[in-house]
């Protein structure tokens, strides 16, 4: 049974980083730094070992095993199994060996340095009952011309290796379509079979994260803080997808697959791994987040309660880039040319997300400076209305049509912003408009009733302004200042009526009266538009 992926995955780290040497190195030269250049492929000869191989393994994969049969030395005897010779050997090869073409001579005569005879070529060993035995070609001249195939000795032993590989059922009973390489040289039966073996393992992670969850909850239940169980009640999904990756590397070697595509599912539950720990660290920073919001410093700092949103979700997001770079470098896709390409690519991303990154900075000027917070009612840019939201990109107002307007926040940082959810005060400014026949005496007695019934109100601020303003043609004015000491718009409007209604009781008690409204001009017709067909 192999190692689960996590260890794998932490050794291999670990085997990746450089040691570091006690002394000090010479600085590297440009010679030593400079990458040595790749050897240039030789061309294989058509009569030489690489391309009789590279043909027998192509007839084998388009499943024309007769013909592959044609590259086996043979007896009168053994040729009408020579279909089934050649594919046990093509089996055995490719589970114990898996050759690869470029490491076989492409010259005629085959490799002089190997030390063997002239003739005959090793391109590998297998396990036997005495050791490792030999796979080894030989040439053999035919009228059509001069081929290497794989030698007397090499087919005698074909049934005896075959019969020792584990999974040979699947070999001998499977149907030879579904044996063919697809994709990752995966045979078709193993992409039929993996999608049902990572459904079966997903609903194994799922019974054995719940009860991963329910341990660990025993063991939490003994603590006096509160944030592990918010924690551990948010770990559902990353506890399932770790569980079932584990299950999947354990039940793998049944579906006995070739190196390459074992490589392969290898990368990809690394890959996984590595999603599954991103996805808990992304839920860790949900928790944290909202931990934060619920201390006593936070909830006593309007700042902190908006930088506390706005820092997660920039968190968030460069955790979503760290994680998709690591999982394709995981993968193995060439993330050393994409992070440099960003260098490369950054201006014309800045000069197309010039908008995008200016509501971002707008965002975290209004997140820092702090004009206004959710629930503030404001006016801005003729507009009035409810922050409801403030987001990356842009900030909501509820206006009072119920209607909801999105501002840009590299916009709105830019405007002039009017909170009234700061003012300590709310003013009352009114202008009593007394009859033009009033006589002083009566003028002088609304003046002092006002500004008796002010200061008698214990909701107003000290500073009462009571005085007659101005004589006009048709009204004698008493201007009317005074600020209630309340923030509540409500309770505001309750003062303001009571306020208004002793205001119209000391005109009556003054024997006063208030100046009739001039008739208003009649209104001109409406000017009709063009009819309609």
């Amino acid at each position: 049974m192999r190692a689960p992926v996590g260890p794998l995955l932490a050794l291999s780290l670990l085997l990746a980083t450089p040691a570091v040497d006690a002394q000090p190195r010479p600085a590297p030269t440009a010679a030593a730094t400079a990458p040595a250049p790749a050897p240039p492929v030789e061309e294989a000869a058509p009569d030489s070992p690489r391309a009789s191989m590279k043909r027998f393994f192509d007839l084998c994969r388009a499943g024309e095993y007769g013909e592959a049969a044609g590259y086996l030395d043979l007896s009168e005897a053994e040729k009408p199994q020579g279909a089934q010779l050649a594919r046990r050997l093509k089996v055995v090869l490719d589970r114990q060996i898996w050759i690869k073409l470029e490491s076989i001579s492409p010259r005629p005569q085959g490799d002089h340095n190997d030390r063997l005879p002239a003739g005959v070529e090793e391109i590998g060993t297998v396990p036997g009952p005495t050791g490792r035995e030999p796979v080894r070609l030989v040439r053999r001249h035919f009228p059509d011309g001069t081929r290497w195939l794989f030698s007397r000795s090499t087919v005698d032993r074909v049934d005896d290796w075959f019969g020792r590989l584990p999974h040979r059922w699947l070999q001998e009973y499977m149907p030879e379509r579904l044996m063919r390489s697809g994709p990752e040289d995966l045979l078709w039966w193993q992409w039929i079979a993996l999608p049902f073996l990572f459904l079966v393992a997903l609903a194994a992670g799922k019974i054995l994260g719940y009860g991963t969850r329910l341990a660990i909850s025993r063991v939490v239940a003994r603590a006096k803080v509160t944030w592990d169980d918010d924690l551990l009640a948010r770990l559902g999904g990353p506890l399932t997808l770790v569980w079932a990756i584990a299950a999947v590397d354990f039940a793998l070697p049944s579906v006995a697959l070739y190196p390459p595509a074992q490589e392969f599912m290898e990368r990809v539950l690394r890959a996984g791994f590595f999603v599954g720990m991103f996805w808990f660290v992304e839920r860790g920073i949900d928790v944290i987040g909202a931990r934060v919001l619920t201390l006593p410093t936070t909830r006593s700092n309007s700042a902190a309660r908006s930088l506390v949103p706005l820092g997660a979700r920039a968190l968030k997001v460069a955790l979503v880039v760290v994680a998709v770079i690591a999982t394709l470098s995981v993968l193995g896709y060439p993330v050393g040319s994409l992070v440099a390409g960003l260098g490369i690519g950054g201006v014309a991303i800045a000069l197309a997300a010039q908008k995008t990154m200016e509501n971002l900075f707008g965002s975290l000027s209004i997140g820092v400076d702090q004009p206004f917070r959710v629930g503030d009612f404001i006016m801005v840019d003729g507009l009035s209305g409810t922050v409801e939201s403030i987001g990356l990109r842009s900030t909501r107002v509820r206006t009072l049509d119920r209607t909801l307007v999105t501002i840009p926040n590299g916009k709105l940082a830019d405007m002039r912003i009017e909170s009234f959810a700061e003012r300590d005060r709310i003013k009352l400014a009114c202008v009593l408009n007394l009859d033009r026949a009033s006589s002083a005496t009566e003028v002088r007695a609304v003046v002092q009733g006002a500004r008796a019934l002010l200061e008698a109100q214990p909701k107003i601020w000290r500073d009462v302004t009571v005085s007659m303003t101005r004589i006009g043609d048709a009204s004698l004015d008493v201007e009317i200042l005074a600020w209630f000491q309340t923030t509540s718009w409500s309770e505001f409007q309750a003062l303001r009526e009571e306020t208004l209604l002793g205001l119209l009781a000391v005109v009556e008690q003054a024997g006063a009266r208030l100046a009739s409204a001039p008739s208003a001009p009649p209104r001109p017709p409406p000017v009709q538009g063009p009819k309609s067909p």
